[in-house]
């Protein structure tokens, strides 16, 4: 989910898991481990992983967790030399995936979750790590969008590395509050998500809608969530690995609709989102994008709207429908 920039919010206290202790401050030389959960783009994940290795500030760590060994077949085996590596497997999900990543968590200072198609410009890393150290009530920061697919038919890997070589190398990271972070691209600070016990809720499966609002609004009580301007990077969008168009459509009305109830998601903020999306399909779907499932959407909209009026809320039954179409 693109995350809304907040420009007018209330001062915060400080939370006392932040002040003045040690979760607020960064280590001399702070260690961020870049965490990456794929699906089926082997050679996209391949050329992240290059770009990773030509940081200003390298991962500490990068950990690749994966569903099929096809995923990270791309990988040469020279990559594996030029930074820590490591790879994990399990059930295929966003949520499920990046738990599994977060369970590898030791002493790290940042943890980085990067979507296997996000091309971070080469200093991407060193200006998050700047955004923490400079503000330590931050605990969860996401970049500036040099360009996104996932808005259009998805952008070529060779476009991505055009945006970034000609992207400004002098901006200072201007912080914003925002909404939430950008699954895309979000870091966290990791001495508070393991004070805080806070994890990837599993109940949403597979591409997991809102998983990254989720996960990110729920540290809020705690401290602040913001934009790094400087922290640029192109997000390609790829439609390969994604699911049903009517596995995303169900998606899209009961997430909304289970996170308003668990508090993470404001009310008014889900209805809207979840009505937006129904319309948006429903227009749609008459002269549907080539690259976009609207019709399989709609279905899912309307089985969720069923599941509404049943006082169903059960988002892992998106893993059960029937799917009518693999691009979404």
């Amino acid at each position: 989910m693109t995350p809304e920039t907040v420009s007018l919010l209330p001062k915060k206290s400080v939370d006392p898991l932040i002040q003045g202790g040690e979760t607020g401050l960064l280590s001399a030389g702070p260690r961020v481990i870049v965490g990456i959960a794929t699906t089926g783009r082997p050679a996209i994940l391949a050329e992240l992983v290059d770009q990773l290795a030509k940081q200003s500030i390298q991962p500490y760590r990068l950990i690749i967790s994966y569903a099929k060994p096809g995923d990270i077949a791309a990988i040469p085996q020279a990559l594996w030399g030029s930074m820590p590596v490591e790879f994990v497997t399990g059930h295929m999900g966003a949520a499920v995936q990046r738990n599994v990543i977060l369970d590898r968590v030791k002493d790290e200072d940042i943890i980085l979750f990067l979507d296997d198609d996000f091309f971070p410009h080469p200093t991407y890393i060193s200006r998050i790590i700047e955004a923490f150290r400079d503000h330590p009530d931050v605990l969860g920061a996401t970049g500036h969008l040099l360009a996104d697919g996932a808005k259009g038919p998805g952008l070529e890997i060779e476009e991505a590395n055009r945006l970034n070589a000609s992207a400004e190398t002098t901006f200072r990271p201007q912080v914003e509050d925002a909404f939430n972070t950008y699954g895309c691209n979000m870091a966290f600070r990791c001495n508070a998500i393991k004070r805080l016990g806070t994890r990837f809720d599993e109940n949403l499966p597979l591409y997991s809608w809102y998983e990254d609002m989720d996960f990110s609004r729920s540290l809020l009580p705690h401290g602040r969530i913001v934009r790094v301007n400087g922290a640029r990077g192109v997000h390609l969008g790829n439609k390969t690995g994604k699911n049903s168009g009517v596995r995303l459509g169900y998606s899209q009305i009961i997430n909304s609709i289970y996170l308003a109830g668990k508090g993470t998601y404001p009310w008014s903020h889900a209805l809207k989102s979840a009505g937006r999306h129904l319309l948006i399909n429903a227009v749609k779907s008459f002269k549907p994008e080539p690259y976009i499932d609207r019709r399989g959407r709609l279905r899912g909209n309307l089985i969720g709207v069923g599941d509404l009026v049943r006082n169903r809320i059960t988002p892992e039954r998106a893993a059960t429908l029937t799917i009518s179409k693999v691009t979404s």
